[in-house]
């Protein structure tokens, strides 16, 4: 039986408290399956739950989360926590703006809204107007807006939504000045690249195959991009690119703003991209510009001038120009150079180029004339990060969004010809942020490579050294963090709880290279930095190790994973959420091949033993004491299985010598994150802060 260390509040009836013992978790068999890896045998006892559909898989979870509930629901103070989150969930979410002709849309979520809602603004001062609202479609919110692009005019907006998390989307089309629907869908358009031709009569577009199109599992890939006439069948659109290329291939478009220059932007992994451009007047095949070195590169044309975006030979990015009539590499002319800070995305605005950077680890913002003179930096209201940027090559104005921990999205005009900053639109959140601080501070990782870390809490905390305190990580795919505001994060601080985000190697903080440092065969650096930052976070007296958690998500799954393998002994509880677990067979499941160039694949010898090395369903011992683990997947997950989750729960629980527990949340009707119904998000973040919040003793 498994005594409990501490509780929360008053003990009222069967509430969990520290007097009562957990039950034993559900029993799971063991099906040992061997692989023979290079002439090394892995042992797979688990190998049955992969199966999600089988009827012993399903009744194994359904006990799982019986099991789960049974703890976690009498949890005490639980209903008061479900109350402020719903409280602080209601708080209003902006999103990206885009002008189309005297048109303004941009995304707006309000108060018990489960999913954001499409606005339509006729004029820049003008009135907000529904345009596409998917919360009545279905009842539980479960129906999402994926994306949305409107055509240059703003006539028309094609958009997408899916279910239950599937981010499998349908296209649509509405007509913005009657608001009524188009009679043109197109199924299979997954995060979708869309490029209307200026005369509206039709647009490009990438979409995926239909099953029984290519060999089973391959629906899943094979992205390739069309020409749709609107109003035309989709059955007989036109196939632009991607017929015989690799399958990974993740292709996406943007058109010249006279229409015909077709540009198309090739993924290859988080490290690698082409760049082709097709002269749409011509019958030429699209033409490759870029090399087939391991750089990253994106480009657009306006005026019949190409502007390029690159790592090559810079790891913090430039840009490049050259005539798009002449845009093969020898020809290109650099006209902004690497800076100190790293350049991540560039847009062309009224004529001109709005840069935007990223500096130890928060956003700037810098425009420049077309030959790269610089016209100065747009002031920023304190450190936090730029969302998205929005705007047309012929707009007067540019669009950004920003928030910082304590300071809700708010859509910025910055208005072009009066180079003037005005708030466009906002949402009242009722938080007074002058109560909170934010601090960065820097430590040694193993190596001795310094790592910038955010700390957030409230003013007026004590520091003990024993605080709670959850640090969060991700480390991975070029993704940086950056000051956010999340709106759950208030019931922690106002807990007298610390949070921490450690900018760890592997995103974009500090350039490809930082993000390349925890590539391949380097994936340990990150585990070290993490390690490093659990151990500055002890050092300096901020908490201890009965009062630190960690979480992280997806890639940070995997992050969180590792580390409760490797270093067990460091932590209180442990928060993994639609992890990856399994780095021996994750290529085999959803969309995981396209993770191959930033992890490798256990299917090359050569790649094999450094997966093997810290794959963390594979680094679970028998007579361990594991810290307190709540593991979060969800069946409809169509990025990272939910068999990782699964195995690892199994594992841990057949393993584990201590006394704490160790939980298996599985959600339904929803998936890897994305278009998760604000209902769903509550009792999310309620078992979360239950979990965390009994663990770690705070009340």
């Amino acid at each position: 039986m498994l005594p409990l260390a501490s509780t929360m509040g008053q003990d009222h009836g069967s509430s969990i408290s520290m007097t009562m013992t957990l039950p034993k978790p559900p029993a799971t068999k063991q099906q040992p399956v061997t692989d023979d890896y290079f002439g090394r045998k892995v042992v797979d006892p688990y190998r049955w739950l992969e199966d999600r559909d089988s009827g012993e898989t399903k009744q194994w979870g359904l006990e799982q989360l019986a099991y789960t509930r049974e703890i976690l629901d009498k949890v005490s103070g639980r209903d008061k926590l479900r109350a402020r989150l719903e409280q602080l969930l209601e708080i209003g979410t902006l999103g990206e703006t885009q002008p189309g002709g005297d048109y303004y849309f941009h995304t707006r979520r309000d108060g018990k809204q489960n999913q954001p809602v499409l606005y339509v603004r006729k004029g820049v001062d003008g009135r907000d107007e529904v345009l596409v609202d998917v919360n009545p479609q279905s009842k539980g919110g479960t129906v999402a807006l994926d994306w949305w692009y409107p055509s240059h005019d703003g006539n028309y907006v094609a958009y997408g939504t899916s279910e239950s998390g599937s981010e499998m989307s349908t296209l649509h089309f509405i007509a913005t000045a009657t608001h009524k629907l188009l009679p043109d869908t197109i199924e299979r358009t997954r995060a979708a690249s869309v490029a209307w031709k200026p005369d509206n009569s039709g647009f490009y577009y990438t979409r995926y195959p239909k099953p029984g199109e290519v060999a089973a599992g391959q629906e899943m890939y094979n992205r390739h991009v069309f020409y749709h006439a609107l109003g035309g069948d989709p059955v007989r659109d036109t196939p632009i690119f991607g017929e015989g290329r690799d399958p990974q291939d993740w292709p996406s478009v943007q058109l010249s703003n006279d229409g015909r220059w077709l540009s198309i932007v090739v993924s290859q992994g988080w490290s690698k991209s082409e760049v082709y451009i097709k002269d749409l007047r011509s019958k030429t095949p699209p033409l490759r510009i870029t090399s087939d070195k391991e750089f990253l590169y994106s480009a657009q044309t306006y005026n019949d001038d190409l502007y390029i975006v690159t790592n090559e030979d810079s790891p913090r990015y430039r840009v490049f120009k050259t005539p798009v009539n002449t845009p093969t590499h020898e020809h290109w002319r650099e006209i902004i150079p690497q800076s100190d800070a790293v350049l991540t995305s560039l847009n062309i605005i009224g004529g001109q180029l709005f840069a935007q950077y990223e500096q130890n680890a928060h956003s700037l913002l810098k425009r420049f004339t077309t030959e790269g003179k610089p016209l100065g930096e747009i002031n920023l209201p304190t450190l936090g990060s730029i969302n998205s940027i929005g705007g047309e090559y012929d707009s007067s104005s540019a669009f950004y969004l920003f928030s910082s921990f304590t300071t809700p999205a708010t859509i910025y005009r910055f208005d072009i010809p009066h180079a003037s900053t005005t708030v466009w639109d906002s949402v009242e959140s009722g938080i007074d942020s002058k109560q909170y601080e934010t601090k960065q501070v820097w430590y040694a990782s193993k190596d001795g490579t310094r790592i910038p870390m955010f700390l957030v809490m409230r003013r007026d905390l004590k520091i003990t050294g024993h605080s709670p305190l959850i640090l969060n990580g991700y480390g991975g795919f070029n993704v940086s963090i950056t000051p956010e505001f999340y709106k759950t994060l208030f019931p922690w601080l106002d807990g007298g709880g610390i949070f921490a985000a450690a900018n760890l190697r592997g995103g974009s903080e500090f350039g490809e290279d930082w993000h390349r440092a925890v590539m391949l065969d380097k994936k340990q650096n990150v585990f070290d930095d993490f390690i490093a930052a659990a151990e500055y976070l002890l050092q300096e007296g901020y908490t201890d190790r009965e009062h630190l958690a960690i979480r992280g998500g997806s890639n940070g799954g995997l992050l969180v994973g590792a580390v409760l393998t490797q270093r067990p002994d460091l932590f209180r509880a442990v928060v993994c959420q639609v992890p990856l677990l399994d780095m021996l067979r994750y290529q085999h499941f959803q969309i995981a091949k396209l993770w191959i160039p930033e992890y490798g694949s256990s299917d090359d010898p050569k790649q094999f033993p450094w997966l093997y090395a810290y794959s963390p369903y594979h680094h679970v011992k028998p007579g361990v004491s594991y810290p307190a683990v709540l593991f979060m997947t969800a069946d409809t997950d169509t990025r990272v299985d939910p068999m990782h989750a699964k195995k690892m729960t199994a594992e841990l629980q057949a393993d584990n010598a201590g006394p704490n527990p160790i939980l298996l949340r599985i959600e339904t009707e929803a998936g890897h994150g994305a278009g998760k119904p604000i209902t769903k998000i509550v009792d999310e973040w309620t078992d979360i802060y239950t979990f965390l919040f009994w663990q770690l003793g705070m009340s």
